[in-house]
């Protein structure tokens, strides 16, 4: 039989070569504190839990949805943006609900690209921003996303370098995994790059909300010619802690929403309507909920950051997201990251995210996702400690 194209054209994942070891590990009994996948550990705020519960024993409610969102969630989506950014959005023309924003990106992707089709993405990133081009059929041309290179001058080189001429440009800030944060300057650079240059923009705001230190995450969608160009992808899964439940949008552009709103109309029928109705409740309710997790992360942000630096692997403080992207210790740097993070499995039962499975660029680096509560996090630094043979004190 012939091969399926698509998964041909996908590499090994390499996240999961570091997950079957910790599997393994722990079928031996060993305790292992998993810092890897960034999977919020803490359960949804009781009043949207709640809705969904009350909303979840009505009949009426287990029909089939609607694949682009029920009217009144399009309507909070459009009010949260008015509130936090002053943007108005046409919740009829400008809005879609998505279950998540990787099958977002995903479908937008097969909406928008054709075999042959360039699109531009930093490097190192989140793999769907690659993947879901790759998935589509297109391909994928990375600009180099580093703490000492200038990401504009990459971005004109990679144009200039590239044939056909790129269709699309994805980006993310807050950005996972670099945990690089951008001003609402960089964004109208953006806007007027894909405007002289005829590129569509689809930013990944899903970490607007986790920030630090007093930084406040700009939209694209406030630099007033943006609509022309782009869209802009928000998730509750990090803000409200609701990973599993599967719930973003995607606001902006309305050839771009109409094109994900038509492909969409093909693939499903929406998410459960006591979802997407609890979605309301946490989108339009109180956000002191919001402010605590926040919190939460800030504490652990800090109790990670001051341990490692404390037994001398230095690495900065994240401003946002709830990573921490440091680089591998000079001793250790030649390992790359893939063995790095299986030395650390190994050896200090603490389970870390590859930087090579972002992509180019990541492979100096490990992610720490700030998923486990503070007291884990400093038994992970003692094992680290012991591990890596480092002189500090924790």
């Amino acid at each position: 039989m012939e091969p399926f194209y698509r998964i041909q054209r996908l590499p090994g994942y390499v996240f999961s070569q570091v997950q079957e070891l910790k599997l393994q590990a722990r079928k031996r009994g060993e305790d292992i504190i998993d810092l890897g996948m960034g999977n919020p550990d803490q359960p949804t705020p009781r009043h949207i839990v709640d809705k969904l519960i009350e909303t979840a024993r009505l009949g009426r409610n287990h029909r089939y949805s609607a694949s682009r969102g029920i009217t009144k969630l399009r309507h909070a989506i459009c009010d949260w943006y008015q509130r936090n950014y002053e943007v108005s959005l046409d919740p009829e023309t400008e809005a879609i609900v998505t279950l998540g924003v990787k099958e977002g990106l995903a479908h937008l992707a097969l909406a928008m690209v054709g075999p042959g089709d360039v699109v531009l993405a930093p490097t190192p990133t989140y793999p769907i921003h690659m993947y879901s081009v790759i998935i589509a059929g297109g391909e994928v041309r990375g600009v180099e996303l580093g703490p000492d290179s200038d990401f504009f001058e990459n971005l004109k080189k990679a144009f200039k370098q590239t044939q056909p001429a790129p269709r699309a440009l994805i980006i993310s800030f807050p950005h996972n995994p670099t945990t690089r944060v951008v001003d609402l300057e960089f964004f109208k650079k953006v806007v007027e790059f894909a405007l002289e240059h005829q590129v569509w923009v689809i930013h990944d705001l899903a970490y607007a909300d986790i920030v630090f230190d007093g930084y406040k995450a700009p939209s694209l969608l406030q630099i007033p010619e943006a609509k022309q160009i782009g869209v802009e992808f928000y998730s509750l899964s990090k803000s409200y802690n609701m990973p599993g439940w599967r719930v973003g949008f995607c606001v902006g552009n309305r050839e771009v929403i109409g094109a994900l709103t038509k492909i969409k109309s093909y693939l499903d029928y929406g998410m459960f309507q006591p979802i997407q109705i609890a979605s309301i409740i946490a989108l339009n309710g109180p956000q002191d909920c919001v402010k605590e997790i926040v919190g939460r992360y800030e504490r652990r942000r800090n109790a990670l950051v001051r341990g490692l630096n404390r037994i001398g692997w230095s690495i900065d403080y994240p401003r946002a997201t709830m990573f921490a992207w440091a680089k591998i210790p000079q001793p250790y740097l030649g390992m790359g990251s893939l063995e790095f993070s299986k030395l650390l499995l190994r050896d200090a039962k603490v389970a870390v995210s590859p930087g090579i499975g972002f992509g180019e660029g990541g492979d100096d680096y490990v992610r720490f996702a700030l998923v486990e509560n503070e007291h884990r996090i400093f038994q992970a630094v003692r094992g680290i400690r012991q591990a890596l043979k480092l002189d500090g004190e924790v």
